[in-house]
């Protein structure tokens, strides 16, 4: 469905993703908002990588929706409040994906609404049309 960009012409991606993601052909895509490290009960665990865990499960859960999964993702927005905090999203975005690597950016931001979250994860995704019939 995509394929990644990764031009040997500049550095190389300093993790696992890729400079640019294409989509080519028709396509559905989604977009989805920023993620919180929260669960369907409210709850919010302390630490980056459970949080980070968590905002990709809400991703999948929204692309679920539409009959699509991670595996489907071409471009990840995230943002973390220090800078403490990459290695465990890293640590936790890393384990989830493969080749094709989603294009990916990653952000230090002053903070969130509720100071308790930590990460926050937005997502864009691509899956071809459903044949008539079939759509979910």
């Amino acid at each position: 469905m995509f394929r990644s960009l990764v031009p040997s012409s500049i550095h190389p991606p300093f993790s696992a993703y890729s400079h640019g993601a294409l989509v080519e052909g028709p396509a559905r895509l989604i977009f989805c908002s920023g993620q919180l490290g929260i669960d369907a009960n409210g709850s919010i665990p302390a630490d980056c990588g459970g949080q980070t865990r968590l905002c990709f499960e809400n991703i999948r859960a929204v692309l679920g929706e539409a009959g699509m999964d991670l595996k489907h993702i071409v471009r990840i927005n995230a943002y973390v409040t220090d800078r403490k905090h990459l290695p465990a999203y890293m640590e936790v975005r890393n384990a989830l994906f493969s080749d094709p690597l989603p294009a990916s950016t990653l952000m230090v931001v002053s903070g969130f609404a509720r100071p308790e979250f930590v990460v926050e994860i937005e997502a864009a995704a691509a899956a071809p049309h459903e044949p008539e019939g079939n759509a979910p």
